[in-house]
C-alpha cells in the first residue's frame, strides 16, 4: 500500500494543494491520530483523512484511495482500517478535543443531532425516526454529537449513536454489527447526560453552558433533574406543551410553556452573534418554575421562559433556560448558537462524507465519526494550525 506522508506525487493532481499545505495537513494528522498504535494505522488515517478533504461530490471508498493513490490495494486499506482495524474513537475525539480546546473556544457546549438515512435495515442502530426539522418519518440512524464553537465555527469533538431498544435487545442484531457489551438503551436526554460528562473529562470548563434542543422529548425532569445534579447551566429547547408555573405567589395554577409565554409582551434586544456582529430581535419572555421540581420534591429555582419572534411575529423555538437573571441579549445569543451546529452538521454531510459509510458495524461508524470530524476541523480551524499559540506549538511532535 502506498500512502506515505506526504505523499507530494498524488498530490500533484491537485493543484489546491502545495507541498506546504501537504506538510500541514501531516503536522495535523500526526497529531490527532498519534494514538493509534501502528505506523500502517497512521498512514491510513492520514489518507483518509485527505482523501475527505480532496475528493469532491460523494466520499465512497473508492473515490478516497483514488484521489490519494495510485495503489489499487489502498481502497481495501482503507476499508479494513475503518471497519475492522482495532483503534480507539475516544482517544482520537479526545485529542482532537485538546486541539480545539487551544483555540478558546466559546463557554457553551452545543450538542446536535445527525440524522443519516440509509436502505434496508442491516446497518447499526438504523430505525424509523421522526425527524421533527424536516418534519417526515425516515429510516435512519440517529447520531448526537457534542461542538465546541470557536469564533464562527461549530467543532463537532464526540459523537453518540443512538441504538433503539430493538438492537440492544436483539443478541444475533449485537453480534452482526459488533456492539460492545457495554452498550445499552438509552433514551436522548440519557445520552446527551453521557456526552456532557465526557466533555466534562475532557476540559476544564466548569462553566460551560449546555445547549440542546429536546424539543420532542417527553420526559424533560430527568435531563434538567440530570444537569442540576452536574451542576451545569443550561439553554435547552423544550416542547410546547412543558407544564410550567407562572411567577407569582402563592400556589399559582399550571399552565403550558407556549401558553403562557405567549402571553407576554414582546421586549426588544440586541443579540451578539459569532464573529462581532450584532442583531436586533425581539422575544417574549416569562420567569416560571417547574411544577413539583424534581421527583416530587419542592419546586425549584426559577427558570427563564423564552422564544424569539420571527418576521411575522410568529415565535421561533420555546427555550428555557438556568440562566434566569441573565439578559435576553445573553441567552438570545447562546440560543443563537444552535443553528451554527445545524449548519456543521449540514456541511459535513454535502462536503465531507458524513452519509457515506459504506459499512455496518458499531466501531466502524464511530471510526467514520471521528475521521470525518478531524477533517472538517481542519478545515474549518486550519488557519489556526498555521500559527499556533506557543504552548500549543510545544505540544505537537
Amino acid at each position: 500500500m502506498d500512502v506515505t506522508r506526504p505523499d507530494i506525487s498524488s498530490t500533484s493532481r491537485d493543484t489546491a494543494y502545495s507541498v506546504g499545505s501537504e506538510l500541514l495537513l501531516d503536522r495535523y494528522s500526526r497529531t490527532i491520530f498519534k494514538s493509534l498504535r501502528r505506523a500502517d494505522q497512521r498512514k491510513c488515517a492520514h489518507a483518509y483523512l485527505k482523501g475527505l478533504l480532496v475528493t469532491s461530490g460523494k466520499k465512497s471508498l473508492r473515490r478516497l484511495a483514488t484521489a490519494v493513490s495510485c495503489d489499487p490495494s489502498v481502497v481495501q486499506s482503507l476499508r479494513q482500517f475503518v471497519s475492522l482495524s482495532p483503534w480507539d474513537f475516544d482517544e482520537v475525539m479526545e485529542e482532537l478535543t485538546r486541539w480545539v480546546a487551544d483555540r478558546r473556544p466559546e463557554p457553551v457546549w452545543s450538542i446536535g443531532r445527525a440524522v443519516l438515512p440509509k436502505r434496508g435495515d442491516r446497518s447499526v442502530g438504523v430505525h424509523r425516526y421522526f425527524d421533527l426539522a424536516s418534519g417526515r418519518t425516515r429510516n435512519c440512524q440517529l447520531g448526537l454529537g457534542s461542538f465546541l464553537c470557536v469564533d464562527t465555527a461549530q467543532i463537532p469533538v464526540d459523537w453518540c449513536l443512538h441504538l433503539p431498544a430493538g438492537w440492544t435487545r436483539d443478541p444475533e442484531r449485537r453480534r452482526d454489527a459488533r456492539i460492545p457489551d457495554v452498550e445499552r438503551y438509552r433514551p436522548l436526554w440519557a445520552h446527551t447526560l453521557r456526552l456532557v460528562d465526557r466533555l466534562s473529562a475532557r476540559t476544564d470548563s466548569p462553566s460551560s453552558v449546555v445547549l440542546v434542543d429536546m424539543s420532542d422529548e417527553s420526559d424533560m425532569g430527568c435531563l434538567l433533574h440530570g444537569l442540576a445534579k452536574r451542576r451545569r447551566d443550561f439553554v435547552v429547547a423544550v416542547p410546547p406543551h412543558l407544564t410550567v408555573l407562572p411567577p407569582g405567589e402563592g400556589s399559582p395554577t399550571p399552565v403550558s410553556a407556549r401558553t403562557l409565554v405567549l402571553a407576554q409582551n414582546p421586549e426588544t434586544a440586541v443579540v451578539p452573534l459569532p464573529g462581532g456582529r450584532r442583531r436586533v430581535a425581539h422575544f417574549q419572555t416569562a420567569l416560571v418554575r417547574l411544577p413539583g421540581g424534581f421527583h416530587g420534591r419542592s419546586p425549584g429555582p426559577p427558570y427563564r421562559l423564552f422564544t424569539e419572534l420571527g418576521p411575522a411575529r410568529t415565535p421561533g423555538p420555546l427555550w428555557l433556560t438556568s440562566l434566569a437573571h441573565h439578559t435576553l441579549a445573553e441567552v438570545g445569543s447562546i440560543a443563537e448558537l444552535h443553528t451554527g451546529t445545524t449548519d456543521a452538521i449540514g456541511s459535513m454531510e454535502r462536503n465531507f462524507g458524513l452519509l457515506d459509510f459504506e459499512g455496518r458495524s458499531f466501531p466502524g461508524w464511530y471510526h467514520h465519526m471521528a475521521l470525518v470530524s478531524a477533517a472538517y476541523t481542519y478545515r474549518r480551524l486550519h488557519e489556526f494550525t498555521a500559527a499556533p499559540s506557543r504552548d500549543a506549538a510545544r505540544r505537537v511532535p
